[in-house]
């Protein structure tokens, strides 16, 4: 026969007979928890808020009448929103100017700098060369150095080369300027994609320049994107370069701006804020466009294991 041996049962304030007390559930530990989550989640709301009420201003200024400018007591919702504004802005020859260099200025130098940077990212990356290491560090000085103790050369250099007051030679200073950071971003892309993906193509029977394009490349998408990204950014609201380089007529969105202040007028805080909000809706735009295709490149062109 089997004999069972039945376990006495306690209440969570008694004594087996062992001497042990029985452990006693935590309840605390939910409820602790639960309190860390809503902290966390109203002060995400707090900052949420801090950082949108800049746009929400700069849209509700844009929509004001001139005669609430001029209240004494802040507007924060507008009871006759108004496209004057915008209508302005869209009238003016000089926005439509600017918008063309602007675009032409920020093509130009995303395409050859991202396309530079990637080369670069990936012999730094991929290779072992005599100098690498000097390479590495020379990015990390050049970025470094402030921008304003470069502008008197670069001006010089532009005249040398007859490139002032030209889109290309803007183009070229915007390039020097994003290459070195595109080459970090890069980098990071390229050092967590393994080699060995790379090999195994190669046994396949593709050379290494095929294994690269099939096999790496549609990975390193999410990089390349935004390194794009960050060049448009970088490109498109650039100020104190263009105000050396450019003049009164040939200027970018950002100079175009200054028409709406000046030593001899009132501020049209109006029309720089339409201004302002038109100018940043490509960005936006972009953005909302590429950052699906991001995460979709992190599996495109994985190999079946």
């Amino acid at each position: 026969m089997t004999s069972t041996t039945q376990v006495p049962q306690t209440t969570a304030g008694e004594v087996r007979r062992d001497g042990a007390r029985p452990t006693a559930p935590d309840r605390r530990r939910p409820v602790r928890g639960r309190r860390v989550r809503r902290a966390a989640n109203v002060f995400a709301v707090v900052t949420s808020l801090l950082w949108f009420f800049p746009i929400y201003w700069m849209i509700s200024s844009a929509l004001l009448p001139n005669e609430q400018f001029r209240s004494s007591t802040p507007v924060f919702v507008t009871t006759h929103p108004t496209a004057e504004h915008f209508a302005g802005v869209l009238g003016d020859e000089r926005f439509w100017s600017a918008m063309t260099v602007s675009m032409q200025v920020t093509a130009i130098s995303v395409v050859v700098a991202v396309s530079l940077a990637f080369l670069a990212a990936v012999a730094i990356s991929r290779f072992r060369f005599r100098g690498r290491k000097a390479v590495i560090g020379c990015v990390l000085v050049i970025q470094m150095i402030p921008a304003e103790a470069l502008f008197i050369s670069q001006y010089k250099m532009l005249d040398g080369w007859g490139l002032l007051d030209n889109v290309v030679g803007l183009s070229v200073l915007y390039v020097g300027i994003i290459i070195p950071f595109n080459i970090w971003i890069l980098k990071g892309f390229v050092d967590g994609v393994p080699q060995e993906l790379e090999q195994a193509a190669m046994i396949d029977g593709c050379t290494r320049v095929q294994a690269f394009v099939r096999i790496t490349l549609p990975l390193l998408g999410p990089g390349l994107v935004t390194g794009a990204i960050f060049a448009t950014i970088l490109a498109w609201n650039e100020y104190t370069l263009a105000l050396v380089v450019m003049s009164d007529g040939n200027q970018t969105l950002p100079l175009w701006l200054q028409y709406f202040s000046g030593a001899n007028q009132a501020t049209n805080w109006g029309g720089i804020m339409a201004g302002s909000l038109l100018i940043a809706l490509p960005v936006i735009a972009l953005f909302m466009t590429v950052q699906t295709r991001m995460a979709a490149g992190l599996t495109a062109g994985a190999v079946k294991g």
